[in-house]
């Protein structure tokens, strides 16, 4: 059925755009006589430019739901128009969130959850691209792998652009299983998974010495405690008297950038270690403290799952050649984003600039490359875990820090 709609909807659709106006304008002034409402002019071209604006598209709300063939939630029309509005922005780090899906949120920031301890991103190919998966979690322990694409959900397709809704069918009750298809770069066919949900207990900071006197420390991605942990590890390591240290920042998706820069502070002495750039060309500058500085070489790690917050740290790194960077060019993720909940309980994501090293490089959809450049075998790739000895990165790190301290 096709029907010629008028451009104008008169009275009925300004009454629509009051409701809209309300939480909008607040402080719009209006005066009411008898049944009618005067406003000002400013007010009255206010809500013909709304007119224009959203007149399409609650004529076609409207039309949808006389003809659609069964009723339609008006609550799920709203999240709908809104997701779309930060869907028309075409950058995957915008979203926003149903109160469902921002609860989902909030519990893995918080670093406890049900679910696989898999940390996804959406790709620019419009798959759900796996940064890393989380160490020692059941999706580690299936063998997913950083760049793996996940296509189905409990044989549902999913897509980047229905991120979050992903996430959340990914999560749910300890002991439950979920049904993953994934593709994998160099892979014909897809590989299915049935991986059994756990609690998800976030460890973010391990440490350990190795070959006597070299300290390693393992950051698996930066929450609200991370550079807590990350002084106390530290300083344990010092006190047994470490000459060298490895960082291993290898698929680190990231985190929190003031944890980030919390960290850089005890490595850096007094430094830049990032500046962001707004739409307006504002610059906002971190800097480290200049009374702490590690007094020994030190070696980061990465690849190619570690994302945002890793990159920032081991940009500031390589750019003031404080430490000596060792692996494969970085995920690339540039962007800083602003997290805020509704009064309703749902929320958003919103990218708000872009960030640069101290050098002014910036590495969104490039990453950063290594001073040097050594990959895993593609035999051990996949694998859980590695022994020092296969570890070629590893050991590469221990060598590059052998030479400094003699």
């Amino acid at each position: 059925m096709i029907k010629k709609r008028t451009a104008f909807f008169g009275a009925i659709i300004l009454i629509v755009f009051t409701v809209f106006v309300t939480s909008i304008a607040d402080n719009m002034i209006a005066i009411k006589l008898g049944d009618k409402v005067v406003i000002t002019k400013k007010d009255y071209d206010y809500m013909v430019k709304l007119q224009k604006d959203l007149g399409k598209m609650l004529e076609l709300k409207k039309f949808i739901k006389k003809y659609y063939y069964k009723p339609v939630d008006d609550k799920i029309f709203a999240d709908g128009i809104i997701k779309g509005l930060f869907e028309s922005l075409g950058d995957p780090y915008s979203v926003y969130m149903t109160k469902s899906e921002f609860d989902s949120f909030k519990t893995q920031t918080k670093g406890t959850y049900g679910g696989i301890g898999v940390i996804v991103s959406p790709g620019k190919d419009g798959y759900i691209t796996v940064v890393a998966p989380i160490e020692d979690t059941p999706g580690e322990r299936a063998g997913i792998i950083s760049g793996d694409k996940i296509v189905k959900v409990n044989d549902k397709e999913v897509t980047a652009d229905k991120l979050e809704e992903a996430v959340a069918m990914m999560k749910g009750k300890p002991g439950t299983t979920v049904d993953l298809t994934l593709i994998r770069p160099n892979n014909k066919e897809p590989i299915h998974v049935s991986i059994k949900r756990e609690k998800i207990r976030l460890k973010t900071v391990k440490s350990r010495i190795i070959d006597n006197n070299i300290g390693y420390i393992k950051i698996t991605m930066f929450d609200e405690k991370t550079s807590e942990d990350f002084k106390k590890h530290l300083r344990n390591l010092e006190k047994k008297n470490i000459k060298g240290l490895i960082i291993d920042l290898r698929n680190n998706p990231g985190g929190s950038l003031n944890e980030c820069v919390k960290i850089a502070d005890e490595l850096l002495g007094k430094q830049i270690i990032v500046y962001t750039q707004d739409r307006t060309g504002k610059k906002e500058y971190k800097y480290s403290d200049d009374k702490k500085k590690v007094n020994y070489p030190f070696v980061i790690l990465v690849n190619g799952g570690s994302a945002s917050a890793s990159e920032i740290l081991t940009g500031a790194v390589k750019d003031t050649k404080s430490g000596v960077i060792i692996g494969t060019t970085t995920f690339g993720k540039g962007l800083v984003q602003m997290v805020d909940e509704l009064p309703d309980g749902t929320g958003f994501r919103l990218t708000i600039a872009q960030y640069f090293t101290p050098n002014g490089n910036y590495i969104h959809g490039t990453g950063i490359k290594p001073d040097i450049v050594i990959d895993l075998p593609e035999e051990l790739k996949g694998k859980i875990e590695l022994s020092d000895e296969e570890d070629v990165q590893l050991q590469k790190a221990l060598e590059v820090l052998r030479n400094k301290i003699k």
